[in-house]
This record gives structure tokens, C-alpha cells and sequence, in this order.
């Protein structure tokens, strides 16, 4: 069986689903063959990588071009026309039974030109959600402000100017066209990480598709419980130390949240951001460590397993990686009931409080880290659940269905 996959960059999670499954479905005797561009923010800053099997289409010139064009006119995925021409006939010439999509919405590709191929040809298509961009006139995440458009038709978007930001409001049109493209495809199965998304999938335009969960997957072999000098070198020893870890902090990560902690919590408690930058940091009170960027992730692991609670007041989410690998570190987890991640803790290794709700997230800090009903034999036994091979195998079933 050959299997095209495709994703908008070849790096970062989106990348590495891609290129994982890629080689696991190479493992079971199929054919496969991976695409990306890379974004126009940073095609300068990455080498085109020589990857086996990959091809990448665009260039710095068409992706300037669409990301110029498609954000000041409202229409992302309406240019690229000769990166997707090229990007067509190489598909052509691979031949696809089966084409898996992932992340295409970062203005690198025109929706039309791919979604006439598929039809014509007849292809099998897997599109795998990682956000809700898809059955929407504009935006990727919609909880923060609670807008409910999409579940009939876009349009006066409130984050018209959020990414992927557009000048001019244009979501009515760009919900029509993305209903028009696709819809009515003869094989398509969705796939979300999470059942949230799958929820919401289910009322949208997108409704007649069966859709599958598979949840995302981390590498227990890197994240594990490991023992450091961290809590000597940030001079934490006898702290309780709440760990926070993004990459972006702001309102969305609930950035907010910590600092106000911060203020509430007495000095048994130390808390730990990691992922922060120099702007952040002019915005934390002292008593917050922040830790600008780990060297690796093992070093990450080591931060993890340092810590006595996970905390992740997130506002938007689908199914947030860091809550598994702080489970896979023996950490139990703490998080708002935002999008798929409360669906990662069970009842055994955390505990979930409505979002927004700060007094309730306070005293389940102070029960949790005093009364410690959650061991770290539970966080792991919980953890093996999301082994990132497990979770490449359930799409190489996929494939195989």
C-alpha cells in the first residue's frame, strides 16, 4: 500500500506524527512517502532538510505570496497555485492509495487544486484534526471567547486579526468554501487526538465523516522519572514546587493564572515556568522561577520528575502533550477543564476544576501537595497508556482497514 502523508512544516509535533508513522508503516511493508513546506516566518532561519522519501513543495517567494495575499484579502488556502501544481504531480507520480493529512492551514497550499485531485482520482483520504481551523471561516480555537458560529455559519469573526490573522473579515466566505471543499468526499475518515474534538467535529459541516480517536502519543523512553540537582540549583529543596511548561505564554496558557498564584501561595510553595522569554519574565513577580529554554529532553524530564504537582490552568487546548510527559516523569497533574486535557489524567494520578476557577485550582494545590493521594506508581501506570508507538500502530490499523 502507498501512503502519502502530508503536513504543513517537517518539524515540531505535527512533524514528528508524520515522519513516526511514516516509518511505522514502513515497518509493516508499505510504501510511503512524507510532504511538507516550511512556513515563510521560517524558511530563512531552516535549512531544507535531505530527508528520504520527502518532498518538499513551495518556495520563500510563493509562501511570502500567499501569506500576504491570503491574510490581507481573507482567504487562506486560495493561492500556492504552482506549489500545489508541483506538489500535484508528484503525488501523481507516487500514485497514493491512501493520502493522510495533518496540519495544511498555515497559508502553503491551495485547498481547491488538492481537494479536485482527490476527487478525480478517486484517493482514500485520512485528515487527522489537530485544531478546529478546519470547519471554520478563520480561526483554529474558539473556547476562550465562547463563539458558537461555526456550528452554523461564520461570519463578523471576533479574532479576525488572531492567527491565522486575515486584515479584512472575509469568514463568512472562507466557511462557504471550506464547506464546498471538504465536503463530499467519497473516503474520508477524520481522526482527532481527543474526544472533545470529536465532539465537536460531530456538529459541524464536517458531521457526515466517521471519525476516529487517536490519541496523541509521547516517547517513554525519554520521559521517565530522573534524578537531578535541580531543586539544589534553583535552591528548592524544602519547596513544594508547581511546574508550569508551554511554549507561547500568555492569556491562552493561562500565564495570568500563575501569577495570581504566586500572590495567594506562602513560601512552602515554589513556582516553575519553563518555556518563558525575556518578555515574560518582565511580567513575573520574584517567587516564579523561569527557565527560558531546556537544552533537551531529557532535560525536561529532568524538570518534571523535580517537581511535586503539574499545573496547566490552560484556557484553549486539544490534547496538551505536557500533561503526558509530567505523568510519564511520575507527576501528577492538575488542569482546567479546557478542550481534551482533563481526558489525560484519570481519577488515580490528577484532578480537573472548572476553567477560570482559581479559588477551586488554589485548594487543590494545597490538598493535593499536602495530602498526596496521587504516587507516582499511579502517574506511570497511567503514562504507559500514551506510548507514542502504540499510538502509530492504531494508524498503520487505519491505513489497513
Amino acid at each position: 500500500m502507498r501512503i502519502a502523508i502530508l503536513n504543513m512544516v517537517s518539524f515540531g509535533s505535527t512533524g514528528k506524527i508524520m515522519f513516526q508513522s511514516a516509518k511505522t508503516a514502513n515497518e509493516k511493508d508499505h510504501e510511503t512517502r512524507t510532504y511538507s513546506t516550511v512556513p515563510y516566518s521560517r524558511i530563512k532561519k531552516k535549512k531544507k532538510e535531505r530527508i528520504e522519501n520527502h518532498y518538499y513543495w513551495g518556495s520563500f517567494f510563493e509562501n511570502c505570496l500567499h501569506y500576504y495575499a491570503g491574510s490581507t484579502l481573507g482567504r487562506n488556502g486560495c493561492f500556492s497555485c504552482f506549489a500545489t501544481l508541483r506538489l500535484i504531480h508528484d503525488l501523481k507520480k507516487f500514485n497514493p492509495d491512501i493520502i493522510h493529512l495533518h496540519n495544511l492551514h498555515s497559508f502553503c497550499i491551495n485547498f481547491p487544486m488538492l481537494f479536485k485531485y482527490i476527487r478525480k482520482n478517486n484517493i482514500r483520504v485520512i485528515w487527522t484534526l489537530h485544531d478546529c481551523w478546519t470547519f471554520t471561516g478563520q480561526c483554529p480555537h474558539f473556547d476562550m471567547i465562547g463563539c458558537e458560529k461555526w456550528k452554523s455559519e461564520c461570519h463578523h469573526c471576533p479574532q479576525i486579526s488572531s492567527y491565522p490573522k486575515s486584515r479584512i473579515d472575509n469568514s463568512r466566505k472562507m466557511y462557504l468554501l471550506k464547506k464546498k471543499w471538504f465536503t463530499g468526499i467519497n473516503d474520508m475518515t477524520l481522526v482527532t487526538p481527543s474526544k472533545w474534538l470529536a465532539d465537536l467535529v460531530k456538529q459541524s459541516f464536517m458531521k457526515d465523516y466517521p471519525v476516529k480517536v487517536v490519541n496523541n502519543g509521547i516517547d517513554l523512553s525519554v520521559f521517565n522519572p530522573m534524578h537531578s540537582d535541580f531543586r539544589s540549583k534553583y535552591n528548592c529543596d524544602s519547596k513544594v514546587i508547581l511546574l508550569g511548561v508551554a511554549f507561547g505564554w500568555g492569556i491562552r496558557k493561562g500565564l495570568d493564572v500563575f501569577i495570581e498564584l504566586a500572590r495567594r501561595l506562602d513560601d512552602n510553595y515554589r513556582i516553575v515556568l519553563v518555556g518563558t522569554d525575556d518578555i515574560v519574565d518582565k511580567q513575573l513577580p520574584e517567587n516564579i522561577i523561569s527557565i527560558h529554554m531546556t537544552q533537551n529532553q531529557k532535560e525536561l524530564a529532568e524538570i518534571y520528575s523535580a517537581a511535586d504537582l503539574f499545573v496547566n490552568p490552560t484556557r484553549e487546548e486539544n490534547y496538551p502533550t505536557v500533561n503526558m510527559e509530567a505523568l510519564a516523569c511520575g507527576t501528577p497533574v492538575l488542569t482546567f477543564n479546557t478542550g481534551g486535557s482533563p481526558e489525560i489524567p484519570d481519577e488515580s494520578c490528577g484532578s480537573v476544576v472548572e476553567r477560570d476557577d482559581i479559588d477551586a485550582l488554589e485548594k487543590e494545590i494545597v490538598r493535593i501537595c499536602s495530602q498526596r493521594p496521587y504516587s507516582q506508581d499511579a502517574c506511570l501506570n497511567r503514562a504507559k497508556y500514551f506510548d507514542m508507538y502504540d499510538r502509530f500502530n492504531e494508524y498503520v490499523e487505519l491505513y489497513e482497514r
